[in-house]
């Protein structure tokens, strides 16, 4: 399934590949892709959008990109 706004267009599918079912979801854009078990989607449900307003921030990349290249 492609899911798409005038910020973003993602694919959705379920995986079963692993040692069980997940759920892949690929940035059409750049063609990176993540990968949640239940246990992470049960996690991700439990949440508030509050909780995951700084990933909408554009700047959150920048400053963790920033961190990661600190630590190599």
């Amino acid at each position: 399934m492609i899911l798409s706004n005038e910020f973003a267009s993602v694919e959705v599918l379920l995986d079963d590949s692993a040692n069980g079912p997940r759920l892949m979801i690929k940035d059409l854009r750049t063609q990176k892709s993540i990968y949640f078990n239940p246990l992470e989607l049960k996690n991700l449900a439990a949440r508030q959008h509050q909780d995951l307003a700084m990933f909408m921030d554009p700047s959150y990349r920048t400053m963790a990109q920033q961190r990661k290249s600190q630590l190599e």
